[in-house]
């Protein structure tokens, strides 16, 4: 029987009509076992577009839980870490490349007319003007700074700036209060604005495109069909601003500012487009040199959000920006009284006590402000003058704030502390003629120094009132008179005519009277005086020292850690950017002629077209 059993067997298997039976059996099985997979596949493509493009779950949140190699993305690695067959690895930072630190005094080709000072953010730009030696007329305007790099939001102070290698802390985790805040966007849109949002994004859509000039006749049509419309006319507004500064045209600006003041004024305006227009609008005028115009705009800003302490802030500036310190100074005490540890309102209000000459109360402000860390405090002339309070009242640890300025990247160093530079320049505290290269004047200036003498004296025997008391508050003692014949490159024709053999030889030399940056002057200082150490406004500048009247005994300035002693008939050549002092203790008046020259490393275009200081 078995044998029988394997025969028929074999029969079938050698069947024709049954091997294609066989064969068909298994097609039709595999071809639906492929079929449900194919199904299957397709079902989970779909699932992951409707997931993905309908934000049906939050992807990064799910690879975040199974992202166990913080690569990214789940992968085989995180499997095994998951299962338990590998660590999760830690992520360590190089002790050699600490977080934070950042690259400062990048120098540019001496030919680029580039110029860097302190950092200020563009919504808060204090014109907090420094009070150094002649750096300007009492009655000239502030001149605003150039915008430079955002403002970071954290200082090192003197405690800080000397720990390199230690690792960063673990950050700090955010309250729900904080995240809310960040994830908190304008609501810009009132009722009616929602149900022409699609037209207003069109027209947005161009500007932020760059199209400015159609995504302002889009704005303009939009204006013209809904003119109750605030998101539509803010929208034009915003147009007519990317406008003005792509035509380099301030009518253009002017147009954008009073488009700004008709958003503000329609009905049913939302309070974040009130507050974003307002602000934006002050900006501008600011800019345009429309500084009353801003200040009032901060007033009415102050007025509806009385309780925003960042306008107050920045109405504060705006009074600064005017000249009115007591205006500003009542807005501070404002601020500090409803926010005790706002540190933009502190160094401010610090600044403006420093000013006051209340130079013991500046400090605790000054130095609080600045350890805030807050935005706008990373400031070069608040690291100055907490540095320069701190050495009127002999505390030594100034040099600890202008190191810490330097590290910012305020200060080229300790020793040289000027704002208004050019990057790249030679920078040293003394100097030769030869060095200068301006030998020709060195030489008209020590041959003709009698002349020079005696002409300074007659004004000086003339009690004329020409030379006037130096008004900048950096005598700590005595009397120190300056008689002015040019300024900021531009001739003081009413000077020069009493010493006119003087200005006579001065006039072919143009590194001197083109010098926008310095002046040329007679320089007497009577017995008993010393003058704080301080240092000029910019590392533009050389200033050269001829002696006329030198008592034999007790008058001497020092210049970073040099001391030295004029001569009667030489010059003295240093770089006023460094910090200097000067003490006058001999019995008798000192006579110097001072005469400042362009930084011989400036190019022709620079000093044709740095500003004036």
């Amino acid at each position: 029987m078995k044998q029988k059993k394997t025969v028929r067997s074999q029969a079938k298997k050698d069947s024709p009509g049954a091997n294609t039976a066989i064969k068909s059996e298994k097609k039709t099985e595999g071809n639906s076992v492929f079929s449900w997979l194919l199904v299957l596949a397709l079902l989970g493509a779909w699932l992951s577009v409707g997931v993905m493009w309908f934000d049906l779950v939050d992807y990064n949140s799910v690879v975040g839980v199974y992202d166990a190699d913080g690569d990214g993305d789940f992968d085989v690695e995180d499997a095994k870490v998951l299962l338990g067959l590998t660590e999760k690895p830690v992520m360590v930072a190089s002790p050699k490349s600490p977080l934070g630190k950042k690259e400062l005094h990048a120098e540019s080709p001496s030919g680029e007319n580039k110029e860097s000072t302190s950092h200020t953010p563009h919504d808060a730009e204090p014109s907090l003007e420094l009070t150094t030696e002649e750096s300007r007329p009492a009655n000239q305007e502030p001149e605003l700074p150039p915008e430079t790099q955002p403002v970071p939001t954290s200082v090192s102070t003197p405690e800080s700036i000397t720990e390199t290698t230690e690792l960063p802390e673990e950050p700090s985790v955010e309250s729900k209060e904080e995240k809310e805040a960040k994830k908190k966007k304008p609501k810009l849109l009132n009722k009616f604005d929602k149900t022409i949002k699609s037209e207003i994004n069109a027209a947005e859509k161009l500007r932020k495109k760059g199209k400015i000039e159609e995504s302002l006749q889009a704005f303009e049509a939009l204006v013209q069909k809904f003119p109750q419309s605030p998101r539509c006319r803010y929208g034009k507004a915003q147009a007519e601003d990317d406008l003005a500064e792509k035509m380099r045209s301030n009518e253009m600006l002017l147009k954008a500012v009073n488009t700004y003041r008709e958003v503000a004024e329609l009905p049913d305006v939302p309070p974040d487009l009130t507050k974003a227009t307002l602000k934006r609008r002050a900006d501008r005028q600011q800019f345009l040199g429309r500084t009353r115009g801003s200040l009032a705009t901060l007033e009415k800003l102050v007025e509806i959000f009385p309780e925003d302490v960042s306008l107050k802030n920045d109405l504060g500036v705006a009074h600064l920006l005017l000249g009115d310190n007591k205006g500003a100074k009542r807005i501070y005490e404002e601020v500090l009284a409803h926010a005790p540890h706002d540190g933009f309102a502190k160094v401010h209000y610090g600044f403006i006590l420093k000013s006051e000459n209340k130079i013991e109360e500046s400090i605790p402000y000054l130095r609080e402000g600045l350890e805030s860390g807050e935005p706008g405090t990373d400031d070069g002339r608040f690291y100055f003058h907490l540095g320069d309070a701190l050495q009127r009242t002999g505390d030594k640890s100034a040099y600890d704030w202008y190191e810490a300025g330097h590290q910012r990247g305020h200060f080229a160093s300790v020793w040289q502390r000027s704002l208004y530079n050019v990057p790249g320049l030679r920078a040293q505290p003394w100097w030769t003629a030869e060095e200068t290269g301006y030998t020709a004047l060195v030489k008209t200036l020590e041959r003709n120094w009698l002349t020079i003498k005696d002409e300074a004296l007659s004004v000086l025997d003339g009690n004329s009132g020409q030379f006037l008391p130096e008004d900048e508050n950096l005598r700590e003692t005595g009397d120190w008179g300056q008689f002015t014949l040019w300024q900021q490159g531009r001739k003081v024709a009413a000077s020069c005519q009493y010493v006119p053999k003087t200005c006579g030889l001065l006039e072919r030399y143009a590194e001197a009277t083109s010098c926008k940056r310095g002046q040329i002057k007679f320089s007497v200082m009577q017995a008993g005086t010393h003058v704080w150490p301080h240092t000029g406004p910019t590392n533009c500048r050389l200033r050269m020292h001829l002696g006329l009247v030198i008592p034999s005994k007790g008058c001497r300035i020092r210049c970073t850690n040099q001391t030295r002693e004029w001569e009667e008939g030489k010059v003295l050549i240093f770089d006023d950017s460094f910090e200097h002092e000067v003490w006058q203790e001999a019995e008798s008046y000192r006579l110097i002629f001072i005469v400042d020259v362009w930084h011989p490393e400036l190019t022709q275009v620079q000093r044709q077209t740095l500003s004036p200081i």
